[in-house]
């Protein structure tokens, strides 16, 4: 592809979730990577190094600001940790950069809706990371929901668990207002996965969670209510056996995505019956998510379209996980506006 048709990236941290983001542009068709920075001294260069070595001529920088600078840098991928994300993702726009920003964007409503506000104005793409949601498995969901399958969608489950290991230990570290605890690393993932189906708004929420002496959680269970007796699940915790799945049950059936979060080794599973007996397991070819999305992101801005994860279902997510934080909090259900 002719280099001036690839999108010019660079990385706004050395993150570990580095090992899947950068290969990733590196090996997108429409992308390109120029640049990566860190505050911590050598390890833009380390990052690099172990993630990319056969990259060449990928400029270092030792700080966020210095890579904002670099005019021949078009978007920015930003992995820093999560009280960090919306203000890093305003000086990205500030700096007219287009914007891949890990889960979750914002920690605040309020900031989403500063970030849409300053994405128009300066005419720059914004997207959040789910990077899951462009996984072959999960369009083939939806074509099978739109096929009438299961009939009308009436509930949703979602769950994300596995046993933490010492070593993601940082993760705890910091309290639920500032960005730590399962919530934001992992429930926002099931909170998404589980308005995948439903297209509704939300009217309520309900959840309960489990928090340790830092103020973080570690485990959390609740309800989103969707009206007319629409309901999420979603169940999500660091310290329960691994779990990464939805179910979907329908007037006429139900339909389940076995590992939400395929690795790009997996063999995705969906299996799927229906009241009158019938019922299939279907096995997918594997994919890369992280690709997908970069390929998707790279798509959207070098030719002018929107992406598939817009802001507004970035602000209807933060929006649901600070009322489900506020439900755990006070133990009531939380109306949504």
């Amino acid at each position: 592809m002719n280099e001036q048709k690839k999108l010019r990236w660079g990385i706004l941290g050395a993150a570990r979730i580095n090992q899947q983001l950068m290969p990733a542009i590196v090996a997108a068709q429409n992308s390109k990577l120029l640049a990566i920075a860190s505050r911590r001294p050598g390890a833009a260069a380390d990052t690099l190094a172990r993630y990319a070595p056969r990259q060449r001529g990928v400029r270092i920088y030792d700080s966020p600001e210095e890579l904002l600078k670099d005019a021949d840098i078009q978007a920015v991928y930003i992995p820093m940790a999560n009280q960090e994300h919306a203000q890093w993702t305003l000086r990205a726009i500030a700096s007219g950069k287009h914007v891949l920003c890990e889960k979750p964007m914002a920690l605040r409503v309020e900031d989403i809706d500063a970030i849409a506000a300053a994405a128009q104005q300066r005419g720059v793409t914004v997207m959040e990371g789910f990077m899951y949601r462009y996984h072959p498995q999960h369009a083939r969901v939806r074509e099978l929901l739109g096929s009438g399958l299961i009939g009308e969608v009436r509930s949703v489950r979602s769950c994300f668990s596995f046993m933490m290991q010492p070593a993601r230990r940082y993760r705890l570290a910091e309290s639920i207002g500032h960005g730590g605890g399962a919530m934001w690393d992992i429930g926002c993932y099931a909170i998404h996965a589980a308005r995948l189906p439903l297209q509704q708004s939300p009217v309520a929420v309900t959840a309960m969670a489990k928090t340790i002496d830092t103020g973080a959680d570690i485990s959390s269970s609740g309800i989103i209510d969707f009206g007319d007796g629409i309901y999420a699940q979603f169940d999500f915790s660091f310290e329960r056996a691994r779990r990464a799945e939805y179910e979907i049950i329908g007037t006429e059936g139900g339909l389940k995505c076995h590992n939400v979060w395929a690795k790009a080794g997996d063999t995705p599973v969906l299996s799927w019956w229906q009241e009158n007996g019938r019922q299939c397991e279907e096995r997918l070819p594997p994919a890369n998510h992280f690709l997908l999305e970069v390929e998707h992101f790279s798509d959207c801005v070098l030719n002018g379209k929107q992406p598939g994860l817009t802001l507004a279902d970035a602000r209807s997510n933060c929006q649901i996980i600070v009322a489900a934080l506020q439900s755990a909090a006070t133990g009531r259900r939380v109306a949504l506006d």
